[in-house]
């Protein structure tokens, strides 16, 4: 299928203030046609600075102009010639990324010849099936839903409304899935959890994994994800979560709505995550345990037991983060106190 020619975007300083609700400081004419980071742009781009960190890029930017907080001290010899103070730049910045760069558009009602479908199966007459993609028997696909390439749905998968799943992504049977879901390239969905009965000579009988995997609305799941099937019932992502990179979810276990999950954590079955928890790279959390709603911890601590109280975690196991903090300190000191106590030791003796 051949691709759309690359679309090019020139926008003035003040069409672009009226995008995003700002003032303009500087030249208003001036046009830009690129978004680019800040310590690479050069003329024709528009970038941003809300970080502190990046202040001292803002003399050796070439860019043509600069989303700025509403606050800032604009600097009397600077080579950007334009400024657009906002209340909040990345979110400015954010908003700018569909004028620029427009989302790919897949055409409705496709469905290529590679592609292998069950007769069993419904789908939208609006939906989009790529190449090489399997469609296992009593399948649901909803309206203007795309699976891009190589992606293998079990028996009685259900994909929901304006979702998106991406190349080489598998769903085992009876996965439910929401509606605009975007699904990265190469998740597993609804596969085995991990669970086996010991026997007393140490050798292991597999537990049948018989429930499935429930995703919400909204939801997003980042490449390499895996998500097991629930032992019985169903391992639930509510609405809103979103995952990211190389993120496991074991069997049965709950993540709340709206909730965020960086990279490399492992989430133990059958724990339950309330709704609006930030749990940073890393991260640990052992099964059955639940923590509540508003909850945050901190990049590679271990969640060992519930935690009832919203608020800042850290460490493993993880505490509430300003008493680990006053914990890692009173350990800083340590050398010292030993040191301390031994010279002490020797006036005695002495």
């Amino acid at each position: 299928m051949q691709q759309p020619p690359k679309i090019q975007v020139h926008k003035s300083v003040t069409e672009i203030a009226a995008i995003v609700g700002g003032e303009i400081s500087g030249d208003s004419f001036a046009v830009v046609s690129r978004l680019q980071r800040i310590e690479f742009a050069v003329q024709g781009d528009i970038s941003f600075l809300s970080n502190r960190k990046y202040l001292k890029f803002l003399t050796e930017t070439k860019a043509t102009c600069l989303i700025v907080p509403k606050d800032f001290a604009i600097p009397a010899e600077s080579n950007v010639s334009s400024f657009i103070l906002v209340d909040n730049p990345y979110s400015a910045f954010v908003k700018l990324l569909r004028v620029f760069v427009p989302e790919r558009k897949y055409p409705e009602g496709f469905i290529h010849p590679s592609a292998t479908i069950d007769s069993s199966s419904v789908i939208s007459p609006t939906a989009y099936i790529g190449a090489g993609c399997v469609v296992g028997a009593n399948c649901n696909i909803g309206d203007s839903s795309v699976l891009t390439a190589n992606i293998t749905l079990y028996d009685s998968v259900a994909v929901g409304n304006n979702c998106i799943v991406h190349a080489g992504v598998v769903c085992y049977h009876d996965t439910e899935i929401g509606n605009n879901a975007i699904i990265h390239a190469g998740s597993v969905i609804g596969s085995d959890g991990f669970g086996y009965d010991e026997s007393t000579d140490g050798s292991f009988t597999k537990v049948p994994q018989v429930g499935n995997v429930v995703i919400g609305n909204d939801v997003e799941i980042g490449a390499n994800c895996t998500i097991d099937r629930a032992m019985v019932g169903s391992t639930v992502i509510g609405d809103g979560v979103k995952l990211d990179n190389l993120v496991h979810i074991a069997h049965n276990v709950i993540v709340g709505d709206n909730t965020a999950i960086a990279a490399q954590t492992g989430i133990s079955g059958s724990a339950k995550l309330g709704a609006r928890n930030r749990i940073a790279g890393q991260v640990g959390v052992v099964g059955h345990l639940e923590t509540t709603d508003d909850v945050i911890v901190h990049a590679q601590s271990g969640v060992a037991k519930s935690i009832t109280s919203s608020g800042h975690y850290f460490g493993s196991p993880a505490k509430n983060h300003g008493e680990e903090l006053k914990i890692l300190a009173a350990l800083r000191q340590l050398p010292d106190l030993i040191r301390q106590v031994n010279e002490l030791q020797r006036k005695i003796q002495d």
